[in-house]
């Protein structure tokens, strides 16, 4: 996936420094998106346009129309997508796991898988929202265009 280039629509200023709202077309950024062959994380928004709030680093002035790309750092973005799946895929094994190392059977297996997914779910929404999580899985504006 590309880095999405968008229009700043608005600037904010926050305790964290300096923020911009940033309305990118997540789409055009993924070709495999634009082919509809993507990875579905777009399903669930409307419209092909979004707009996102991103942090704005030292050295770079944007204003409101300017064209910015915007990036989230490789490392940030696959401890992401661990917390996402890692988790809840974690919660699954072990509860399947615990049930068949208990010889409880096989529609005992499916419900303990279930409910360590269940389980995994919850602690994932939960690292997610917590401050320091949610900072590192913030955009930023890469260079103004």
């Amino acid at each position: 996936m590309d880095n999405p280039t968008g229009r700043i629509v608005s600037l904010v200023d926050s305790r964290n420094g300096a923020r911009a709202v940033v309305e990118v077309d997540a789409a055009a950024a993924c070709p495999r998106c634009a082919a509809g062959k993507g990875c579905g994380a777009g399903l669930l928004q409307s419209g092909g346009r979004r707009q996102i709030e991103v942090d704005v680093p030292d050295g770079i002035t944007p204003h409101v129309d300017a064209e910015v790309e915007v990036s989230l750092a490789p490392r940030n973005l696959l401890q992401a997508a661990a917390t996402v799946y890692g988790f809840p895929l974690t919660g699954g094994l072990a509860g399947a796991a615990f049930a068949y190392a208990l010889a409880l059977g096989d529609a005992a297996a499916a419900v303990a898988a279930l409910l360590g997914l269940g389980l995994g779910l919850v602690v994932s929404r939960w690292r997610l929202r917590q401050g320091p999580c949610l900072r590192s899985f913030t955009p930023t504006i890469e260079r103004l265009c």
